[in-house]
């Protein structure tokens, strides 16, 4: 039997080649060699050698004979594939293929080019746009009471408004030769970020017209003449913009907007028989609606008199709409979530526009959908991260500075395990975004659209800004919940609902997009079958048919090999912790892709409607990008080693979650056999991944509870004001003054373990400890400062009943707060 086990090992050594995607020539070479050393040497039975090469030369000419193995075996797969191939509407097409693919197919293929990644650039600013940062951005913060903005005025002072339309926020994407900034997308990120962690009412004002709107179009597909009239406006802050997509029967599902445009000719300033379009729209939850001057609409066009050609049925259009045209009735607000940014509907009845007034002019019409799909990624990649990132570095920042000072038990809160885990979990789930947000920027800035990135991002970002605020929270307790000028984050924790809903619902994102899209894009071949079989091209559909084969082989062949190994044998740039994390995340890339392909073979065209699974695996390809994110983040920094535990805590905190949700994965799905080989190819050994230690929570949480150059770091998108009657700066300063004060208390505990002093609260003993020589005067009054700092951080904000009760509120004891009060 040893011609048996020879030929096994000889068959094994041909599919590695396989796997490692050698021509099919040399697949039949060595296949040939094989067989006839084994004839030669071993003589086997007549029935094996029957079996042998009556399997060996079909196979051969099926490899080798490219037009016979087309007729033979490709033409009839192709005539299946075409049938159990699921349905796709123009608009998903649209959708699918909108932007581009990055790093996010390097992970899908199992096998990710690690010094590729690191080759990346770097997110970096410019000088003027740093100097922009350090200037006018600093100086919109110091002018944001966000109290006044969400409680009293409910809207924007005039002066602010003002100051962001002459100082060009409205422009940041607008190249300069329209009179925008033309900032980078990390530029543009990191200003959204600053002005959130003074105000998020504020900050949506300055994000949407560099999201998705008119400027944005205008720019993609704009004609000349638009482009020279309304950037330039738009620039200047003379033109207010809104983008109208959202209605009361369309919200997710955008495309079947019941929202209309005739193709009809009608009079139109004074001139007979223009062609245009007459409209009739309602939509709902438009941010800067109620003050815009320029209205960006979507609509379903029609042309049933045939004025633009054959076709009646025109599709999705996009137009842009001065506000005072006739027939629009907009101005009304909503009130989402007690935020003040400008939101409300609008609606148009029977509203006449030129026909070039769509965007692009005519030759656009019917393209709007694909134009929107096109342009989303700023909205998804850009705006809604950077508003979750700086609500992650801020409750880092604020919230470790108030557990450091605010003690129970004469402690501070931050001693105690059960907070410090809390606190490991702000701060490492802020690095984890801060990673992912430069990460995402720097590609967009290199000229990549990454539309799966973009929405991995979303919508992870915006689910662990729900968490982080949470957590934070519940840290501050009382602190938190007393709604009043003091309170730094109850406004976010208010808004966090409006994050999860906007710009694609954080369920559809998860369940139908981050997989749906990202199986098809980011696999190596599945996209180029599609094509091939939509388009019937044989041809095309063999050579991404070879190409996917040997991509299963691959995979199926390293999987249990890296697996039972751990990974230990994966290339790995560097040494020491990171290269043990680079190679983890490269085991888990193989076992994602191991995992995807056989739930796609196993369910199809069913998977689609398997969105729990869908969503899990979505989950694992989102936690891949994210822990690449964080090993290049670190890498871009200079890989501190002070900085080693919140890289240490994210790695662990993602493996581990990727882990379970590919357990998860193989729990559901419905071929219980193909669950069990797919887990012995993927986790043979069980599961290796645990949850950061409590130790490494520790370690984590330190960072944050004491000034330092990683605090600064993680949180350096915070604006700490000058006035020191803001509750950040009060609570920089409290924390600086406890540092201070450290040596000296402890010098009085020691003084009263030893019998000097009377036991107690060390606090209660600074003249005794002062007439003792324990500490000195300067010392007794470095903790008297660091006392009342205490004191002044952990109150609360209190107001006279009359203030809650009447429309002209009054301020208790003159104080801009109300009487003040601690907190339990």
């Amino acid at each position: 039997m040893h011609w048996m086990m020879e030929l096994l090992v000889m068959v094994a050594l041909l599919g590695f080649m396989m796997a490692r995607q050698a021509s099919r020539k040399l697949w039949t070479g060595v296949l040939a060699a094989i067989l006839a050393y084994w004839t030669l040497r071993y003589s086997p039975p007549a029935w094996a050698l029957v079996i042998a090469w009556g399997i060996f030369i079909p196979l051969a000419m099926l490899l080798i004979v490219t037009p016979l193995r087309r007729a033979v075996l490709v033409k009839p797969l192709l005539s299946l594939y075409r049938k159990i191939m699921p349905g796709m509407s123009d608009t998903e097409r649209e959708a699918l293929e909108a932007g581009s693919v990055w790093w996010e197919a390097e992970i899908f293929s199992g096998r990710p080019d690690w010094q590729r990644m690191l080759g990346f650039a770097a997110p970096s600013l410019s000088t003027e746009e740093q100097a922009f940062i350090d200037g006018p951005v600093n100086e919109l913060c110091s002018m944001i009471n966000d109290w006044e903005i969400t409680e009293e005025l409910r809207d924007l002072t005039p002066a602010t408004w003002d100051f962001i339309k002459q100082q060009g926020f409205f422009g940041m994407i607008i190249p300069k030769q329209y009179g925008g900034l033309d900032f980078s997308a990390n530029a543009h990120s990191i200003i959204v970020m600053k002005v959130a962690s003074c105000s998020i009412s504020a900050a949506v004002t300055v994000m949407v017209p560099n999201s998705l709107g008119p400027a944005k179009l205008l720019l993609s597909y704009g004609t000349e003449a638009q482009k020279n009239y309304y950037l330039p406006r738009l620039a200047r802050g003379e033109e207010i913009p809104c983008f109208a997509l959202t209605g009361p029967e369309a919200g997710s599902d955008a495309a079947s907007m019941p929202d209309t445009g005739v193709v009809c000719r009608q009079s139109f300033e004074g001139r007979d028989g223009v062609l245009g379009i007459r409209l009739n729209w309602e939509k709902r939850y438009i941010t800067l609606g109620p003050v815009a001057t320029l209205l960006g609409l979507a609509f379903h066009l029609y042309d049933p008199e045939q004025l633009l050609g054959e076709q009646e049925d025109i599709g999705i259009t996009l137009a842009l709409i001065p506000t005072s045209t006739p027939g629009i009735e907009i101005g009304t607000r909503h009130f989402p979530m007690n935020q003040s940014f400008m939101n409300g509907p609008n609606r148009g009845t029977d509203v006449f526009i030129p026909m070039d007034w769509v965007i692009g002019g005519q030759a656009h019409v019917g393209q709007g959908w694909r134009m929107l799909m096109n342009c989303l990624s700023d909205g998804r990649a850009i705006s809604l991260p950077a508003l979750s990132a700086a609500s992650g570095q801020l409750a880092s920042r604020s919230v470790g500075a108030y557990a450091a000072v605010r003690k129970q038990f004469k402690v501070p809160i931050g001693k105690f395990e059960g907070i410090s885990e809390v606190l490991a979990r702000i701060a490492g789930t802020t690095y984890i975004m801060n990673a992912a947000r430069g990460f995402t920027t720097a590609a967009i800035d290199s000229g990549e659209e990454p539309s799966v990135a973009s929405a991995i991002i979303k919508y992870h970002f915006t689910e662990r800004m729900r968490v982080i605020i949470n957590d934070a929270m519940d840290i501050l307790a009382g602190r938190g919940i007393s709604m009043g000028p003091g309170n730094f984050l109850g406004r976010s924790y208010q808004a966090l609902p409006i994050a999860i809903t906007v710009e694609g619902a954080n369920i559809l994102t998860r369940n139908l997009i981050i997989f749906g899209q990202g199986a098809i894009r980011c696999h190596p071949f599945l996209f180029r079958e599609m094509e091939a079989a939509r388009q019937s091209d044989v041809a095309a559909f063999d050579d991404a048919l070879l190409g996917h084969g040997s991509h299963i082989l691959s995979i199926l062949s390293r999987s249990p090999f890296h697996s039972l190994t751990r990974g230990r044998l994966l290339a790995a740039p560097g040494h020491g912790v990171c290269a043990k994390y680079y190679r983890q995340f490269g085991r888990m890339s193989l076992a994602f892709a191991v995992t995807a392909e056989i739930t796609l073979m196993s369910l199809g065209g069913g998977l689609k409607r398997k969105e729990s699974l869908s969503g899990r695996l979505g989950d694992v390809l989102s936690l891949l990008y994210l822990g690449s994110a964080v090993l290049k983040h670190h890498h871009d920094n200079g890989s501190p080693e002070e900085e080693l535990p919140l890289l240490e805590w994210a790695c662990q905190d993602l493996l581990h979650g990727m882990q379970t949700r590919l357990q998860e994965v193989l729990n559901n799905l419905p071929s219980r056999f193909l669950a069990t080989i797919t887990r012995l190819l993927t986790f043979p050994l069980g599961k290796p991944y645990q949850r950061p230690t409590d130790e490494l929570g520790q370690r984590v949480a330190a960072l944050i509870l004491e000034p330092g150059a990683v605090r600064d770091r993680l949180t350096e998108a915070v604006y700490i004001p000058v006035d020191q009657s803001a509750a950040v700066a009060q609570l920089d300063d409290a924390l600086e003054k406890s540092v201070a004060a450290e040596a000296a208390i402890r010098k009085l505990v020691s003084a009263m373990k030893a019998g000097a002093l009377a036991k107690g609260d060390p606090e209660q003993q600074l003249e005794a400890g002062v007439s003792a020589s324990v500490i000195t005067v300067q010392e007794a009054a470095a903790i008297r400062a660091a006392i009342a700092a205490r004191k002044t951080v952990i109150q609360v904000d209190e107001f006279l009943p009359e203030y809650l009760t009447k429309e002209h509120r009054k301020w208790g004891n003159n104080h801009p707060g109300g009487v003040a009060g601690q907190s339990s």
